[in-house]
Parts: C-alpha cells; structure tokens; sequence
C-alpha cells in the first residue's frame, strides 16, 4: 500500500483499518467489512459525482478488502477512470487495483490499454514509468500484443530518461518471458545491445537482463554484445570503490552488474579476437587476485558479494575450458574454501570442483584435494554437503586412486544417510567396473556391496556383476568360492542369495573338488535361504537346483525330493508351482544328453555399456554422469546386460524361460504335461522334436522343413463357428494364457509367447472322458483378408496325435509370424470321433494385432509431441462406452499391461487418465500407436482414443479394447 502522509492523508482509509485490526473475531471483521462494502456501493452508485480524492480513497479500500482474501465484484470502472487522472496518486492507485484484480480476460481490457498508451505517450517519465510497470505486472498475452512494438521504441530512443529505460527494459523481459513470439527485436537489436555502453548503471543493469534472455534463444543476432560486456566489466574491475560510489556495495563496486556481464559470456564461446580474449583474461585474473586480498570489511555482506563475482568468474572459466592456467588457479581457490568455516561456501566449492574434475587441465589439480573431500564426506554435518563431496569423489576417481575412492565410499555407506544410499551404491557399483584392472577386487566390491547395503541395490547392479563374472572365464572360479563364503554369514541379504543362486547354478563346478564345498554342501547352503526369500528369489533358486541336476547328478535325488514336496508343487503361487512341476518332470524324463543340451552354461553377453549409467541418471546429481556417459546411455537405451531390461534369471537358466504362468491347474493335473523349452530362438524346435512326437501330417497342409504344417486353406465342409467365438476370443485380447474353450468332452488349454513379430503359441487338448477320441485332428485356416494374395498371417502348425486316451492331454505347437497387420483371427476347426459320432467344432484363435506390440517408454514431452503428429483424422480412433467391468485402478492397470504397451505415468496431466505407447512389429513394417483411457468413475463410462500411424490399426485395436473394460 503507498504510504500515507499528511498531506494526502486518507483519514477514511486510516479508520478503516484501525477498525479491522480491532475485529475480536472473524465474524466482526465480515460484518465491518459488509457494512463498508455497502457504503462503497451506495456512494459509486449514488447521484452525486465523486472526486477524485474519493474515488481514490474508496478504490484503495476495496484493494484493502481483497487482499484480506474477500472477493470484490465492483469498482473495477472506477479505477480505470482514476487512470485519467492527472494525479500521481490517484493514477497509482488506479494501476496498482488494475494490476492486482483486473485479468487478461476482463471487458476493461482495451480502456486500460488505450489510458495505457495515452500514458507511454505523455512524455511524463513518472507516468510512463508507472504504465510500464502495469504492463509488466500483468505481463498477458493481450498486452504483449498490444505493447510488444512500441516498448523497444522507448527503451532505445535517445531522449527517453533513464528511469524509464530501466522500466522499459525489464518490461520486455517479462513479455518475451510470457509471450517470446510477439517480442520481435529486428532493428532494435543493435541499439538494445548497445545499451551495455550507457553511462546509467542502473540503465545496463537492466538491461543486461534483457539481453542475456535474448541472447540464450538467439546467440548469433546478440553475439556483437560479447566485446561491449567484456569492456564494461573491464571498467568495473579495474575500477576503484570510490569510482562507483553509487554502485558500490559494501567496498565491492557494481557486484549484480558484475555477475550479470560473467553470465552472459557464458552464453557464448571464448571471444576469437585476440584482444577482446587477452582483456577478458586480465579481468579474471583481476579477480581471482582479488579473491586473495585481505577482506576490506568483517561483515557478511562484503564477502557475500565478493564471493558471488568469484564464483561467477570460475563458471566462466570453466565453460570456456581452454585456459589452463585459470582453471588450475580456480580449483586452487575453491580448494581454500573446502575448508572455510562458511558451510555455503564449502558447498559451493564443492559443486564447482565437480566440473572442473571434468576438464583434462585441471583433473590432476583437483586430485590435490582428495584428502579434504574424503574428510569432508566423512565430518560435514549437512547432508547436502556429503552428498556433493560424495559426487566430487565420484568425479575425480581415475585408475590411480579408484581403489581408496571405492573403499572410503563403502566405508561411509555404512553411515551415510537413507536419502542418498542408492546414489552412492550406484556410484561404487560404476567405479568398480570401469577402473578394475583385477576382477577378483570388482567381485569383493559388489558383494561388500551388498552386505553393507543391500536394501539399496537396485537390480541393475546385481544383473551387471553376473554379467561380468559370466563374460570373464578369469573370474569365474573366484567369483564361486567368494560367493559361498558370503552365503556363509548368518544374515546373508536376499541380493546376496539371487547372485549366489545363480553364480553357483552356473559355476559351482569349480569348487565342487573341496570338500568343504562340495555338490551338496552347495545345494544345503543354498536351501538353507529358500525359506527365508521372496517368491522372484525362490523362483531363480529353484532354476539354479535344475542346473545342479546337470553339473552334479549325484544331488539329483536330493534335489527331486525337494522339488517333489507338496510346498512347491502344490504351492499357491503359479510361478513356483510351475517351475517345481516342470523342473520335476525335466529331470526325470529327459535324457543326459537333452538335459545338458537344456541347461548349457550360460553364453558369454554381448558387450553394452552399463545399463547402470542409465539409472544413476536419472539420480540427476551434479557430477554424477558426464555429458558422453548419458548420452551412450541414452543412444543404449538403458538395455540391461546387452539386449533386454531383462534380468538374469529370465533368460539364463534355459529350462526357466518354460515358467510362465499356468493356463489352468485342472488342465496341468490331467496328465503330466510335457516341459515347454526355451526361447523360440534356442533350443525351442529341439524341445518340441524330443518331448511331442509328430503324427500324420493332414492331407490339406504343406510340411516345411522343420516338420511345422503351413496353414491349411479354409475347409470345403468347415465346422459352424462357435456361436461364442468372440466372446472367447476377447478374453484373450488382455492375457495369453488360460482355458480357451471348454465342454463336457473337450477343455482347451493356450499359453503362448510373443517377441517382435514372431509368435509361438501352446495348445494343450484335454479328453475330459473316459473313453478314446480317434482321428483327432486339428487345422488352422486364415480366412478372408489373412488368406488373400497378400497373406497378413504365416501360421505353422505342428501335427497332433490322432489317438487321444481317455484323462490324457496332448500338446500341439503353433508357431505365428506377423508378415503386415490385419484385423481376422485365424480359425481352428477340430474334428475327432468319439464313441462313433464324428465330433466338428470350429473356434477363433487368439491371436490379435496387439500381440505383436513392443512396449516404448516415452517422456512426457515425447508422448504429446508425437500425439500432435498423429493428428490426421484417419489416424485416430475414438469410442465413449459405458462401463463392462469393476472400475478397479490394479484391475485396469494389468489389462493395460497385458495389452503389451508401456504403461506411461506422470504424462497425463489428469493423473486419473492412463496412457500407453507401444510399437506393432510386422515383418513388412512397424506401426506406432498411442492409448488415452479416460475413466469417469461417476458416470461409469470411458473414453477410449487411440492414435496411429496406420488408420485401419486404430480402428482394430479400438474395438478389441472396447470390451476390455
């Protein structure tokens, strides 16, 4: 509120106040304020004009009454008629209620703008001044578009005051802030740069604001202002305090001004004139001797403002990056401050240094410091502070000094605070690996690793030390015999189990000759931690027992009495029970040499880069990853382990690739069903030749070389589709295994997998009866558009047995590629007799476009940027549709999931909307498509959109998800 004095005392509004600040409650101050309201009302409504002392004072009140939260719905007209007036008083008030209550919105828009105008047209600098401060307060697009023309005009015209150039300046900063596409510098450029020259401080204060924001979106029209802030700061360092008395704060001459010219050079490259450059570097050299001299006050404001220009000139320095000698001087200053008794300044110092640790010229300078940073890591008291010595650490480790580096961080992790544990275990995790030169030290760092902080390794960690350890035959046997020393411990980590688990299940061979280390020494110590783990832990250790099966067949009895027992093979989790079932049946049936086949050792991984980099980027702090380090990361795309986010366990132990989840527990405890192989890729076609015989081949279907029959062409006497056929098929569109198709004869059993464009898929035929089905074959046709001349669909089948036993399953492979999308399922017709009558049934199968999806995390930014380019009309497909299921968020998520895209948070910026990208892979192309799922939990409805590069996708995926939801 302006002052109020005694010649423009406003007794009303003194009165006023004094009364609600005497309000003993709440409810007396909304009565007093209502009863003045009135008054106001009554008197800007009433016959009599008012002056314009009293539309001020009533106006002022008003403002009063809002800031004290009050909503105020009149007397915005009064205030734009005191915007005429030819009273500095009156005309403030009028602008400070228009700047605080009037939005861009408002009816009153253009009568404030034209009293604007006649404002910025008067000459008067008081009135312009305060004009231009209304603009800049209310800083709308309207403004911008009414004013962005005319303030450059003022800001470079030569009989403008400089008051009012200050005023201008930081005017059109806000506006190009608000609104960068309507401030158009064009001919003023020059002039505006030149503003850096005038005599007014305040005037290049200013606008060295303005034109260090220009500067940052067009650098090369600007780039004239690199020698003119050069000469200015030259005249300001060189100066002395008495040289700029008005400028000069506490003996430091023009220390914002100052600050300002070095930030704006960090905009630019070093100056190519030699000149300029030689005077550049004068002036901070100039400065860091003047970091060296006595202070020439105690307090704090002196060393304040000295610092803010030091530091300033060590981040020029420092982006500039090609003077040696100034960089190893600055590091040589900020090590002083590492030990200064002003924490901000330690911190600073140690934030600074972990650039420099960056530059080749100063890298062996800052090295100097180790031991100050190691005693700061281990004695600061703010944690902000350990965490940048933490970082600075991270920053200056080379060969030479990896080794103390690594051992003082693990040192301090047992310490260190819960808010930067995972940091730091990612840091001692990638310096570890990067600077090994013995192996044998990596491996004791991760697993001391994990025994001091195993909560906080993350499992890219983990995955990478398998990783290594399987890449180098050198490390193997060392690695095998650490890690059972450490299981050993009566508190052993659950980390600590999933490496032990699968380095012994791989190597345990090599220190299976010492008898305190035998096969079954191994396999107890590895038992003796089963109970104790998660089920994902429990799940690796069962598929390491499979392997000591094969390494050691001596424990093969040990091993089948523990897979055997009821809490595994009946276990209520699918997975385990799964894996006990077919490890069971695995190991008993197969032969030695299938089984060795099986569970080969692991092959060597192809060499990425550290998928770690990638998570300690996301950690975000300074120093922690150079420029180079995440943009490999970034070009890697965080694979884990060369090829897959994919830990160990799901693609090591061959025979565990089989454990998806069961179709149905009846249709597993029919028969014993035969062990599904590994990835399609492998052993996938040796497993389905040892463990399912290939019957008659069916007259109508070509057999490939692989004993797969080619898709048969629809029947001459097809069975009639299954009046619940889409029904079936649309429980499929979410999930891939299950019961397909049931009756009293006949249960249908699918569990299928699907990478890039290739798919293979499991069906398991259930004789429900007691007596024999004979001829049982099957056929699977593409009709329509699958089987036209240009086919969508390549589906092989291998042949079924034509006997089925009464009780007995058998098992017939498909293998699926996708060669072009396409909106029909493939149909499956069967037919067999049974007790004489001929059986024919026909159904869909489950095979729909979005089992081809590829998951693609996108951020934000992405997501919505690639939405706009999807924005033809054919290319999107949208349906609003009531509610068909619970409205439950888990429920909906795992369909989301199931339909194969990357499930998006924090993109929407409705966080109850789900979001979902995904890429479709045929053989011919690839098709990217966009999901939006809009819930409305009240009205129980969706809006389903979806946005692709291929319009007929968006149609096919939309009606599929439909009725999914």
């Amino acid at each position: 509120m302006p002052a109020v004095s005694k010649g423009d005392g406003m007794r009303g509004l003194a009165v006023f106040i004094s009364d609600i600040r005497n309000c003993k409650s709440k409810e007396a101050e909304i009565k007093r304020i209502n009863k003045e309201l009135a008054n106001i009302r009554s008197k800007f409504k009433g016959d009599k004009a008012l002056d314009g002392y009293s539309k001020k004072k009533y106006v002022c009140k008003l403002l009063f009454i809002f800031l004290l939260g009050h909503d105020i719905d009149f007397g915005h007209m009064e205030a734009v008629n005191l915007l005429s007036s030819n009273k500095y008083t009156e005309k403030q008030i009028g602008y400070l209620f228009i700047s605080v209550l009037v939005n861009s919105n408002s009816e009153l828009i253009r009568l404030i703008n034209n009293a604007i105008k006649n404002d910025l047209s008067s000459r008067n600098p008081t009135f312009m001044c305060l004009a231009l401060h209304c603009i800049a307060n209310v800083g709308s697009r309207e403004m911008a578009e009414a004013f962005a023309s005319e303030i450059p005009r003022i800001l470079v015209a030569g009989d403008t005051m400089d008051s009012v150039k200050q005023s201008a300046a930081l005017c059109l900063l806000r506006l190009y802030k608000t609104s960068p596409d309507l401030v158009l510098m064009g001919e003023w450029t020059s002039r505006v740069v030149h503003l850096l020259n005038d005599q007014h401080m305040g005037v290049v204060t200013a606008a060295i604001s303005l034109i260090t924001c220009l500067s940052q979106k067009n650098p090369d029209e600007f780039k004239t202002c690199v020698s003119l802030a050069v000469s200015r700061l030259s005249r300001i360092v060189s100066s002395a305090s008495t040289d700029l008395q008005d400028y000069t704060y506490y003996f430091v001459p023009a220390p914002w001004l100052s600050c300002k010219l070095l930030r704006l050079l960090q905009c630019y490259p070093p100056p190519e004139d030699g000149a300029v450059k030689g005077r550049l570097v004068e002036c901070l050299e100039t400065i860091l001797n003047k970091a060296q001299e006595p202070p020439k006050s105690k307090k704090v404001q002196h060393s304040n403002a000295k610092n803010a220009i030091l530091f300033e000139a060590i981040s020029l320095i420092i982006h500039y990056d090609s003077e040696p000698n100034l960089l190893v001087r600055a590091c040589n200053q900020l090590g002083q401050f590492l030990q200064h008794r002003e924490t901000n300044l330690r911190y600073l110092a140690l934030e600074s240094m972990c650039t420099l640790a960056s530059s080749e010229f100063s890298h062996e300078a800052v090295k100097t410091h180790i031991e100050t940073v190691i005693n700061a890591l281990k004695t600061e008291r703010d944690v902000s502070v350990r965490q940048r010595a933490a970082d600075l650490l991270y920053a200056m480790c080379d060969r030479s000094n990896a080794k103390q580096i690594v051992a003082e961080m693990l040192s301090y992790l047992e310490t260190a605070d819960y808010s930067i544990r995972e940091e730091m275990v990612l840091k001692v995790a990638i310096l570890a690996e990067k600077y090994a030169v013995d192996y044998s030290w990596y491996v004791d760092t991760i697993l001391n690793l994990i025994r001091i902080a195993g909560d906080y390794v993350s499992e890219e960690v983990w995955y990478r030390v398998i990783q290594i350890v399987i890449n180098r035959d050198d490390v193997q046997g060392y690695a095998a015999k650490t890690v059972f020393e450490a299981l050993q411990a009566p508190a052993c980590h659950e980390n600590m189990v999933k490496v032990g688990g699968y380095i012994l299940g791989e190597f345990g061979n090599l220190i299976a000759g010492d008898p305190r280390s035998s096969p079954l020494v191994q396999f107890n110590l590895l038992h003796s931690k089963f109970h104790l783990c998660s089920v994902p832990t429990r799940a690796l250790l069962l598929s390491a027992y499979i392997k000591f099966i094969n390494l050691f067949p001596e424990t093969k009895a040990t091993i089948q009495e523990v897979l055997r027992c009821d809490s595994q093979i009946r276990n209520s989790d699918v997975e385990l029970q799964q894996r006990a079932v077919e490890y069971l049946k695995l190991s008993s049936i197969a032969s030695t040499d299938v089984l060795a086949t099986v569970l080969e050792e692991m092959p060597p991984f192809p060499e990425r880069e550290s998928s770690i980099l990638a998570k300690l980027k996301k950690k975000k702090g300074p120093g922690a990853v150079s420029v180079t380090d995440l943009e490999d990361s970034k070009r890697e795309g965080g694979e884990l382990n060369g090829g897959s986010d994919r830990g160990p366990d799901s693609g090591a132990m061959a025979a565990s690739n089989a454990s998806t989840p069961s179709p149905s527990a009846d249709l597993l405890g029919i028969r014993s069903a035969a062990p599904i192989g590994a990835a399609p890729t492998s052993a996938g076609s040796l497993l389905v030749d040892v463990f399912s015989e290939a019957g008659p081949a069916a007259p109508s279907a070509a057999v490939n070389d692989d004993g797969f029959l080619s898709s048969a062409p629809p029947s001459e006497d097809p069975a009639t589709l299954l009046s619940e056929a889409d029904e079936l098929l649309n429980k499929f569109v979410c999930k891939n295994n299950g019961v397909l198709f049931e009756n009293q004869l006949l249960q249908i059993g699918i569990k299928s997998e699907y990478r890039q464009n290739l798919g293979r898929m499991y069906l398991f035929y259930g004789n429900k009866t007691s007596v024999q089905f004979a001829s049982f074959t099957t056929t699977v046709s593409c009709p329509g558009e699958l089987q036209s001349h240009i086919l969508s669909l390549n589906v092989q089948t291998k042949p079924v047995e034509p006997l089925v036993e009464g009780g007995a399953q058998i098992q017939q492979v498909l293998n699926i590629e996708c060669l072009t999308d396409f909106s029909e399922a493939p149909l499956l017709n069967i037919k067999f007799r049974y007790g004489g009558a001929l059986q024919n049934l026909s159904l869909k199968l489950p095979v729909t476009i979005n089992k081809f999806f590829q998951p693609t995390e996108m951020t934000s930014h992405d997501f919505f940027q690639r939405w706009k380019q999807l924005s033809l009309p054919q290319q999107e497909a949208q349906k609003i549709f009531k509610a068909n299921h619970s409205m439950d968020t888990e429920v909906l998520k795992a369909k989301l999931l199931g339909l194969g895209t990357a499930l998006l948070d924090d993109v929407d910026p409705n966080p109850e909307n789900y979001v979902c990208a995904g890429v479709i892979q045929t053989k011919g192309q690839q098709v990217g498509c966009l999901l939006r799922l809009e819930p409305n939990g009240q009205a129980q409805m969706y809006r389903l959109t979806l946005r692709c590069s291929k319009d007929s996708v968006s149609m096919r995926l939309c009606e599929l998800l439909a009725q999914q939801f």
